[in-house]
């Protein structure tokens, strides 16, 4: 192993207190490779909606700055989002938006993984390709395979706790988490 652990945060596109993609998020450290420490990012939902009149009279929200930061330093970052009509829920969106604006896009150069939660067949693979379309515009590094789509998602998480119960999804997490430790660190060169 490394001796190194790698620092990434994680970005929940949900705001839900019973989301099953927070819960997902929640998971993860428990499902992380050694060589990985995830950390959540700090909030978003509070972030106003850009406008650039606003940044222009009133610069960036000190909130805005701080998510901009944690991304910035972290080594990875892992995003695990709901689909919201067939797309990127629009507070994560306007999130992200922001962060474009600042003067060092946080994203620039940052091995992104992505994660989703849904109800139906397809696991939010149509809001996974359009975060990909709209992270590659800031020079993301979006990781490739194994990807996690969780379909039927009520299915995979126990009722009352929202624990992950189902072992292929277990496994599909991390196989995907050790996948994007060794992505970081080839890119990175922290061995």
């Amino acid at each position: 192993m490394p001796d190194t652990a790698l620092n990434v945060v994680v970005i929940c596109g949900s705001l839900r207190k019973a989301s099953f993609n927070a819960a997902l998020a929640r998971a993860l450290p428990a499902l992380a490779p050694a060589g990985l420490s995830l950390e959540p990012a700090p909030a978003w939902d509070k972030f106003p909606i850009y406008n650039a009149d606003d940044q222009a009279s009133a610069g960036f929200p000190a909130d805005v700055s701080a998510w901009g930061d944690a991304i910035r330093s972290a080594d990875g970052v892992i995003i695990v989002s709901p689909e919201y009509n067939w797309s990127i829920p629009g507070g994560l969106k306007n999130a992200i938006d922001w962060a474009s604006r600042l003067k060092e896009v946080p994203f620039t150069n940052k091995p992104v993984a992505l994660q989703s939660c849904s109800g139906g067949l397809l696991g939010g693979s149509r809001m996974q390709y359009h975060l990909r379309m709209a992270l590659t515009t800031l020079d993301a590094l979006m990781f490739g395979k194994p990807e996690v789509f969780v379909n039927f998602s009520a299915k995979k998480f126990d009722e009352k706790t929202l624990a992950l119960t189902d072992q292929p999804t277990i496994d599909m997490v991390k196989l995907q988490l050790a996948g994007f430790e060794k992505f970081i660190r080839r890119i990175s060169g922290k061995n």
